[in-house]
Protein backbone atom coordinates (compact mmCIF):
# COMPACT_ATOMS: atom_id res chain seq x y z
CA UNK A 1 0.00 0.00 0.00
CA UNK A 2 1.32 3.10 -0.80
CA UNK A 3 -0.56 6.99 0.33
CA UNK A 4 0.46 9.63 -0.86
CA UNK A 5 -1.08 13.79 0.25
CA UNK A 6 -0.54 16.30 -2.21
CA UNK A 7 -0.76 19.09 0.53
CA UNK A 8 -0.70 21.69 -3.04
CA UNK A 9 -3.75 20.34 -4.49
CA UNK A 10 -5.16 19.16 -0.74
CA UNK A 11 -5.72 15.45 -3.06
CA UNK A 12 -5.00 12.17 -0.87
CA UNK A 13 -3.91 9.48 -3.34
CA UNK A 14 -4.19 5.87 -1.46
CA UNK A 15 -2.62 3.14 -3.91
CA UNK A 16 -3.75 -0.43 -3.03
CA UNK A 17 -1.41 -2.85 -5.40
CA UNK A 18 0.46 -2.42 -7.90
CA UNK A 19 -1.42 -3.21 -11.33
CA UNK A 20 -2.43 -1.40 -14.76
CA UNK A 21 -5.53 0.74 -14.17
CA UNK A 22 -8.09 -0.77 -16.52
CA UNK A 23 -10.97 1.77 -15.69
CA UNK A 24 -11.91 4.68 -12.79
CA UNK A 25 -15.37 5.51 -11.87
CA UNK A 26 -16.34 8.68 -10.36
CA UNK A 27 -18.12 7.60 -6.70
CA UNK A 28 -18.58 11.72 -6.37
CA UNK A 29 -17.14 14.36 -8.17
CA UNK A 30 -14.39 14.59 -5.73
CA UNK A 31 -13.90 11.01 -5.33
CA UNK A 32 -11.89 8.50 -7.82
CA UNK A 33 -11.71 4.70 -7.68
CA UNK A 34 -9.33 2.97 -10.08
CA UNK A 35 -9.79 -1.04 -10.92
CA UNK A 36 -7.81 -3.45 -12.86
CA UNK A 37 -9.63 -5.42 -15.55
CA UNK A 38 -10.56 -7.85 -13.13
CA UNK A 39 -12.90 -5.41 -11.33
CA UNK A 40 -10.22 -4.86 -8.12
CA UNK A 41 -9.72 -2.27 -6.61
CA UNK A 42 -6.16 -0.50 -7.31
CA UNK A 43 -6.36 3.00 -5.71
CA UNK A 44 -8.79 5.62 -4.78
CA UNK A 45 -8.34 9.44 -4.92
CA UNK A 46 -10.02 12.20 -3.04
CA UNK A 47 -9.98 15.57 -3.53
CA UNK A 48 -10.53 18.26 -0.99
CA UNK A 49 -9.22 15.59 1.20
CA UNK A 50 -8.58 17.85 4.21
CA UNK A 51 -12.27 19.16 4.00
CA UNK A 52 -14.08 16.36 3.38
CA UNK A 53 -12.60 13.56 6.03
CA UNK A 54 -11.52 16.62 8.74
CA UNK A 55 -8.14 15.34 9.42
CA UNK A 56 -5.56 18.18 11.26
CA UNK A 57 -2.69 15.17 11.14
CA UNK A 58 -1.98 11.52 10.14
CA UNK A 59 -0.69 8.52 11.82
CA UNK A 60 -1.14 4.66 10.94
CA UNK A 61 0.04 2.09 12.38
CA UNK A 62 0.62 -1.50 10.92
CA UNK A 63 -1.01 -4.80 12.56
CA UNK A 64 0.99 -8.13 12.13
CA UNK A 65 -1.22 -10.75 11.10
Amino acid sequence: MNIKYFQDTDTLYIEFRKSEIAETRDLDENTLLDVDSEGNVVALTMEHARQRADFPQFSFEQIAA
